[in-house]
């Protein structure tokens, strides 16, 4: 009975813990670029004195889904979608590169090319600048032109080039701020092969119908939990009467 008490006591601890996951999950449907974040869990036989059937459940690797969300047309000069694999390196709130696939870039006041959550968007030499007044185009491997209203369009000026990286997606972690890191503290290089969509912006690839299911999935298995505290108490008070007959 104990290996019961173990396995459904650590279990629900778990499935709550999963509620948070899918719960956060759906709350960012909406966001732009976004990973669905993905839990996993494993048995593990509980160490020290006792009977070695304990066991109790334990978070295993937390992991990304990283399937492609689907691509949106905005129209927008400033919103870019990555084709395929790939992420936009911008500077976190640490001063160390960060990647989004969040492409709803801005300029600040001061002529700074950010991502919409106001961290700077890293070029190949760092932070680009944008001129005021001038009209831009970000080409397919990330290049960001502009061209002054009413001027000879061969007049238009390269500005920069965002930094777009391709690292393998077991390198990667996510930080508390949604954004990704190398596991190795280390900055990746660019990658020429990976490219922009112009005037679009990629959507979160939650499945919000299969998050639904798996939520109301886990209440069940969260009142099956319960169901098995019930019953192991329930097993309890009978072998007590049990035992209190036979004496």
């Amino acid at each position: 009975m104990d290996r019961l008490i173990y396995t459904a006591m650590t279990g629900t601890k778990q499935i709550m813990e999963q509620q948070t996951t899918v719960s956060h999950n759906m709350a960012n449907v909406g966001s732009t670029g976004f990973r669905a974040q993905i839990d996993a869990f494993r048995a593990v036989p509980v160490e020290g004195k006792g009977l070695a059937t304990r066991s109790q459940v334990s978070d295993d690797t937390v992991g990304a889904d990283f399937s492609e969300g689907t691509i949106r047309q905005t129209g927008r000069s400033l919103d870019v979608a990555i084709k395929g694999a790939g992420w936009i390196t911008v500077q976190g709130s640490d001063g160390k590169e960060a990647y989004t696939r969040a492409g709803a870039l801005k300029i600040t006041p001061n002529g700074i090319l950010q991502s919409e959550g106001g961290l700077n968007v890293q070029g190949d030499s760092g932070p680009i600048s944008i001129p005021f007044d001038t009209s831009l185009l970000v080409g397919k491997d990330g290049t960001i032109s502009s061209l002054i209203p009413g001027s000879n369009p061969e007049s238009m000026a390269v500005l920069g080039r965002i930094k777009l990286v391709n690292p393998q997606p077991d390198t990667l972690k996510r930080g508390d701020d949604g954004l990704f890191r190398s596991s190795t503290g280390k900055p990746v290089a660019a990658d020429i092969g990976v490219s922009l969509l112009g005037g679009a912006l990629e959507d979160s690839n939650v499945n919000i119908v299969e998050s639904m299911v798996d939520m109301i999935s886990l209440g069940r298995q969260f009142d099956m939990n319960m169901s098995l505290f019930k019953n192991a108490q329930e097993n309890d008070t009978k072998a007590s009467q049990i035992l209190n007959l036979s004496q």
